[in-house]
């Protein structure tokens, strides 16, 4: 159910990306401003597309409120009500281990010199 609410969340996102830039902006930078014959007045496609850009951001918002709902299904709570809580009521950070694990290499404190102070020829 979640994938194929996506997939219509993603097609409304890519229709609603082509119908804005189709628009006539108002400092006409994106718009296709074609001359002005045409089988559509100027008004009435601003019209159309507007009606159809108010549609799919309709759509666009309901399958965004969908996909939230249906990925907080199975949600038991917060992350915060699994934290420990001190006396004060603070949450308390986590304990950090006392010892080093087995699989992380120890550095040793200082650098063994070889002695060489030469640079190295090229």
């Amino acid at each position: 159910m979640q994938n194929i609410v996506l997939i219509i969340h993603l097609i409304l996102a890519l229709c609603l990306i082509a119908v804005v830039l189709l628009q006539h902006s108002e400092g006409g930078a994106l718009g296709i401003g074609g001359g002005g014959g045409g089988l559509v007045s100027q008004r009435g496609a601003a019209t159309a597309l507007s009606k159809v850009t108010w549609g799919l951001a309709i759509g666009f918002l309901a399958t965004s409120i969908t996909l939230t709902i249906l990925a907080g299904k199975g949600d038991t709570g917060s992350v915060l009500d699994t934290a420990p809580v001190g006396a004060d009521g603070a949450v308390e950070p986590p304990a950090l281990p006392d010892t080093v694990p087995e699989t992380m290499p120890v550095l040793p404190d200082t650098v063994p010199s070889t002695g060489d102070t030469t640079p190295p020829a090229q």
